[in-house]
C-alpha cells in the first residue's frame, strides 16, 4: 500500500498582507505544498510568504478563473485544495482533510466544504449565506475552476462529490467600506464579464426588479433579518450589486466599453 496522497494547496493574491499569514498557518499541517500566484502586490504579501514554506510564482493577472487555473497548474501534486487569502481551515475541517488524505478514494472525484462566512466581525449564519457549499478540495484531472469572473467554481467532470466534515472560515470584510469598494469592482467585472458574451439586460427587469427581489429573498426568505444589523446591510449591499453590476452593462450596450 501507499503512503497518504500528496496535496499541493493553491493561493492567488494581490495586496493580502492582513489576510495572508493566517491562511498559509491553516493549511501547513494538512498539505505537502503551498503555490501562492501573486498579481505583483505593492505591500508586504511575499514578504510574509517568504517565512514559510511556499512557492511564490509572480503572474499578471487575467481574470480570476484564468488566475485560479494557472495556480492549480502549478502545483507538483494532482490534489488540490484551494484557498482564497481570506480564508482558513477551521481545526474540524483540517481532521476531516487528513482523514481523506490518508485514505484517499479514486472513485471520489473532489470534495465540498461549508464555508462560513465573517462579515464585519460577525458570522452569518443566514442570508442564503450558510452553508455556502463550495469545491475546495479535488483532482485536478478530472475538473478546474471554471464561472464567469468574479464567480469561479470548481466544475467537476463526472461530479462524484463528497462533503467534507467541519467548515472553511471566510473573513470576507473587515468593515462595511471595504464591502463597497469591494462592490463596486465586482460590478465591473462582472459587468464587462458579461458584456463580452453578449448577455443584453432588460431595464427593467434587470436593473429595477432583480436588485429588489435579490433584497427580498435574501433579508426575507433566507432569514437574513435573523442575522441583525449586519445580516441588513450585507442583504443590502448584495442586492446593490446587482443593481450597479446590470446598470453598468446597460451602459456598456449603450456607450459601450470605456477605454
Amino acid at each position: 500500500m501507499g503512503g497518504p496522497t500528496k496535496i499541493s494547496a493553491t493561493i492567488i493574491t494581490f495586496n493580502e498582507e492582513r489576510k495572508i499569514e493566517n491562511c498559509i498557518q491553516s493549511l501547513l499541517e494538512v498539505v505537502d505544498e503551498i503555490v501562492v500566484v501573486d498579481s505583483y502586490s505593492t505591500d508586504r504579501t511575499e514578504n510574509i510568504c517568504s517565512k514559510y514554506p511556499v512557492r511564490f510564482i509572480k503572474h499578471a493577472f487575467e481574470g480570476y478563473v484564468a488566475q485560479k487555473n494557472y495556480a492549480m497548474n502549478q502545483a507538483s501534486n494532482d490534489v488540490i485544495l484551494s484557498l482564497d487569502a481570506d480564508e482558513r481551515l477551521s481545526e474540524k475541517l483540517k481532521q476531516s482533510i487528513l482523514i481523506v488524505k490518508n485514505n484517499w478514494d479514486a472513485r471520489i472525484d473532489g470534495y465540498e466544504v461549508n464555508r462560513f462566512n465573517n462579515y464585519c466581525g460577525h458570522w452569518i449564519r443566514f442570508c442564503g449565506w450558510y452553508p455556502d457549499r463550495k469545491i475546495r478540495l479535488w483532482d485536478r484531472r478530472k475538473g478546474s475552476w471554471q464561472g464567469t469572473d468574479p464567480h469561479d467554481k470548481v466544475k467537476i467532470s463526472k461530479d462524484r462529490v463528497q462533503r467534507l466534515n467541519g467548515d472553511l472560515l471566510h473573513f470576507a470584510y473587515f468593515s462595511v467600506d471595504e464591502h463597497l469598494r469591494q462592490m463596486s469592482k465586482f460590478a465591473e467585472v462582472a459587468a464587462k464579464a458579461k458584456f463580452k458574451k453578449g448577455v443584453r439586460p432588460i431595464f427593467v427587469i434587470h436593473v429595477i426588479l432583480n436588485p429588489l427581489f435579490k433584497f427580498f429573498k435574501k433579508y426575507i426568505l433566507q432569514l437574513g433579518f435573523l442575522d441583525g444589523y449586519y445580516g441588513f446591510v450585507f442583504c443590502a449591499a448584495a442586492s446593490s450589486l446587482n443593481f450597479f453590476k446590470y446598470l453598468r452593462l446597460y451602459e456598456y450596450h449603450r456607450r459601450g466599453l470605456p477605454e
